[in-house]
């Protein structure tokens, strides 16, 4: 399957087939590099990595996963170029087109990218946007695909917690082109837009995957893994850190949420950072202000033996190379 000259933007872009073909291109290019025996594809490629947004993982996996293909990439944030201040995202995908084989974009907002792309002439990924996480939902469809040895169809998985955005929609349609039984667990309010929901319909009916979303933590039942991502992000004002507790503090992920999917192989799936306890900045000022020492998940799951966190975390690499791979040589 020939994918080369392609964005990566959003999972609502792929058809089934072009999302099964990327995981299957995902455990090769993970397969070759753990038996040392990786094709260089892309060398004397260069890639422009754009990070409004600050990154560990994205920004990490998409510079090694470059550099394991013999490709070179210039790392640039809102202070080293001039994206939205001096220079619009049309032209600067005009101008970085023109140096770059491929440009990597991490933001707020989704426009941003999809502009960016329409005025590129090579290759743009979405590293992150408020409303879709692309690279994510690759990586964690994998990461459960490998981890079960379960054919995609059998597979059942539950997102927990604020579902409005990116991590959210990005599960609900990810699994839906791959065939799975997909659960969003939610508070009304914080559930996926409807015309999401009805993207990941319309994927569901090509692939017989079965959609859920509810606000009853029932839905968790049967699952073979259970997701969830931060509740809120410390930029934002006190108040609505409140009301998100408010409605998010029965989800928390923990032991007893675990049991109630009433399966004992079933694991844990976050795609960090996570605040599992106050080893951290935000951890501790979130204790200060609400005497909550822990968030979306506990710190008992977090470092059980179900957590999986940190095999996801490799798999963003692996997940990227192949989009890259697919995009820049059609392979």
């Amino acid at each position: 399957m020939d994918l080369r000259g392609r964005h990566y933007l959003k999972e609502l872009d792929f058809s089934p087939a072009e999302w099964q073909y990327l995981l299957t291109l995902t455990e090769r290019v993970k397969a070759e590099r753990k038996a040392r025996t990786e094709p260089k594809r892309l060398t004397g490629m260069n890639f422009a990595l754009i990070f409004e947004k600050t990154s560990t993982r994205t920004r990490s996996a998409f510079e090694v996963a470059a550099h394991d293909q013999g490709a070179h990439v210039t790392q640039m944030d809102g202070n080293s170029s001039q994206l939205g201040h001096k220079e619009s995202p049309a032209d600067t995908a005009r101008v970085l087109s023109r140096l770059f084989d491929g440009i990597e974009y991490r933001g707020a907002k989704q426009s941003t990218v999809e502009t960016i792309a329409r005025y590129s002439s090579v290759p743009v990924w979405n590293g992150l946007t408020d409303e879709w996480h692309p690279t994510q939902a690759l990586c964690d469809m994998f990461t459960m695909r490998e981890s079960s040895g379960k054919e995609d169809h059998e597979l059942k998985f539950a997102y927990v917690g604020d579902a409005r955005f990116n991590v959210g929609c990005s599960l609900l349609v990810g699994g839906a082109l791959m065939g799975a039984d997909v659960r969003i667990v939610a508070p009304p309010k914080l559930q996926p837009p409807a015309q999401v929901v009805a993207g990941a319909q319309a994927a569901a009916a090509q692939t017989g995957a079965r959609i859920t979303v509810t606000d009853d933590l029932d839905g968790v039942k049967g699952c073979d893994f259970l997701h969830t991502d931060i509740w809120v992000s410390m930029g934002e004002p006190e108040s609505v850190w409140t009301e998100r507790i408010l409605l998010l503090r029965d989800y928390q992920v923990s032991s007893a949420l675990m049991d109630r999917a009433g399966n004992p192989d079933v694991k844990f799936m976050h795609c960090l950072p996570a605040y599992h306890n106050r080893e951290t900045t935000v951890g501790e000022q979130v204790y200060q202000l609400f005497g909550l020492p822990e968030l979306e998940v506990t710190e008992e799951v977090f470092e059980s033996e179900a957590s999986i966190v940190f095999d996801q975390a490799e798999n963003r690499m692996h997940s990227i190379k192949a989009i890259m791979v697919a995009t820049l040589t059609g392979e």
